[in-house]
């Protein structure tokens, strides 16, 4: 399933369903089975819920929609926690000189950090260094603490696509980078959350490329990866407890934008668009606090 948050012309909240045969039309979930609740967040960990929703995307009667007609939300709003990886792949570690690390580097960000597919992200008024980075997030499903590789992918409820928008110079004024990483409205989440069934174990092997107004900046494969998505919940579940609605962000290829000579920063009226082979692509426009 594809599942994903929105807000209809009239306003009202839904979680749609893309069509498998068609990527401009979505199956409402919840005009389809008015008992299916308009949070995806509260739909994938309920197994009940879940199953509804699968019932509503076989429903002959199925309630279906187009998409240039919504507005898409966040696909988890109130997530619990978001833990991000840094250095995750061996070029990028290079890029920013540095060696390949023993370990990763993690940070966490907050909710109001976050924008919606093809809503904008927003450059704040302090700093011109808006930086992109293509990342491959997950969402866990279900509790989890001590897991192993063998069972780590079972709390995974389904893999999107998230462009960690970094604020260069704020991230370098301490060594902690969480306050480069925390301006609202930077970081890019969606268009939706794609459930584990639909992808390789653990989306191994998927290409990940970001464009700045078409042009490709970085360009990799999951497959490069240090730290493998079972890999990565085994150690953040050594340090904490991963609760259903926390999201994983996975880390970023070489080619990002302060890395160049000279450096490219996103700058108003830029387009960037972030695509992971299989899940789709994340959209959105640049524009001035």
């Amino acid at each position: 399933m594809r599942l994903f948050g929105f807000k209809g012309p009239n306003g009202v909240e839904s979680v749609g369903a893309l069509l498998k045969d068609g990527k401009d039309h979505f199956i409402d979930l919840c005009a389809t089975d008015p008992l299916l609740h308009n949070s995806l967040q509260d739909i994938i960990q309920s197994p009940e819920q879940l199953n509804r929703a699968r019932a509503a995307i076989a429903n002959a009667n199925a309630v279906t929609s187009k998409l240039n007609d919504i507005s898409f939300k966040v696909p988890i709003e109130r997530p619990g926690k978001i833990v991000c990886m840094g250095l995750n792949y061996a070029d990028h570690a290079k890029e920013g000189g540095n060696a390949r690390p023993e370990y990763p580097s993690f940070f966490m960000r907050g909710p109001s950090s976050m924008t919606a597919h093809l809503s904008p992200i927003v450059r704040p008024q302090v700093s011109d260094k808006l930086d992109y980075e293509a990342e491959l997030a997950f969402v866990v499903g279900k509790k989890a603490r001590h897991c192993t590789l063998e069972n780590a992918l079972d709390c995974v409820a389904g893999y999107s696509i998230f462009n960690d928008g970094s604020i260069r110079d704020y991230q370098r004024k301490t060594t902690q980078w969480t306050i480069g990483k925390n301006f609202d409205h930077t970081g890019a989440f969606g268009p939706w959350l794609v459930t584990p069934d639909e992808l390789p174990l653990g989306c191994d092997g998927l290409n990940i490329q970001s464009r700045l107004n078409g042009q490709v900046m970085q360009n990799a494969n999951t497959k490069d990866f240090l730290w493998g998505v079972a890999e990565t919940i085994v150690l953040i579940s050594e340090c904490m407890t991963l609760e259903p609605g926390d999201i994983v962000i996975t880390g970023t290829p070489a080619g990002v934008g302060y890395a160049r000579t000279p450096p490219v920063f996103m700058k108003p009226g830029d387009i960037c668009e972030i695509e992971i082979e299989s899940i789709g692509v994340l959209r959105n426009t640049i524009v001035d606090e």
